[in-house]
């Protein structure tokens, strides 16, 4: 059973750049897929950006061409770097984590972390 804990979120203004870190404990992480997924203020869980266990990537639509889902399994960890950060972008961010790949499907997976806040103003 994987135990994922997220980091590195914040306030900042309009225009500029976070990197949330999700450091997994419990098991390696290189047989997971895994992504990040965001819920904002008043709205549903949205899945963010997704990476398989070979390193392939999706965006959601929102996040593609600003945000960069990265793993790094020698340090058990994920990575989402957001640049050019938008006022929608507010949100709590998880990280998730499965054995099978769910891609951008939240409701799918089964391991969760605890979320980091994101406010862009």
């Amino acid at each position: 059973h994987v135990q994922l804990v997220e980091s590195g979120g914040g306030s900042v203004q309009v225009g500029g750049s976070l990197r949330l870190s999700c450091v997994a404990s419990g098991h390696s992480i290189s047989r997971y897929y895994m992504g990040w997924f965001r819920q904002g203020p008043g709205k549903e869980r949205e899945g963010v950006a997704f990476i398989d266990t070979g390193g392939a990537t999706n965006y959601a639509y929102s996040a593609a061409g600003r945000f960069t889902i990265s793993r790094d399994n020698a340090n058990n960890a994920l990575y989402l770097q957001m640049n050019s950060l938008k006022p929608e972008d507010t949100a709590m961010y998880y990280c998730a984590a499965d054995e099978y790949n769910h891609g951008l499907a939240w409701r799918q997976y089964q391991h969760w972390g605890q979320g980091t806040q994101v406010t862009v103003s």
